[in-house]
């Protein structure tokens, strides 16, 4: 039986969330690509040149205003990347916020 992700189904349920609200929102992937080269032998993309470690999970942009969601199950906590991620959007005027659940997107984000 295949395994699977609570990080990913609180991510699935929150966008699924964000898009019955008619909410524009993007969720960001900064995960360098699997790939199989000629070889047969799996390798990852390197990521761009200016992709961002750390980079939060989704964004929405709502009264045009950009608000950062990083999501995260009960007990996982943020990386240095991660907290250096949203310090950085906080200062340059975004929301940044740490979610759980839609719980958490309702009453942290207000969305």
């Amino acid at each position: 039986m295949a395994r699977t992700n609570p990080e990913s189904e609180i991510q699935s349920a929150i966008c699924d969330y964000l898009a019955a609200r008619h909410l524009f929102f993007i969720r960001l992937n900064n995960i360098p690509g699997l790939y199989i080269d000629t070889g047969g032998t799996k390798r990852f993309r390197k990521m761009g040149k200016y992709a961002r470690r750390g980079m939060a999970d989704i964004l929405v942009i709502k009264d045009g205003r950009p608000t950062f969601l990083e999501v995260k199950t009960e007990k996982a906590k943020p990386t240095k990347e991660q907290i250096n991620f949203g310090s950085d959007a906080i200062l340059a005027g975004a929301s940044y916020f740490i979610v759980r659940s839609i719980d958490d997107v309702q009453k942290k984000a207000g969305l």
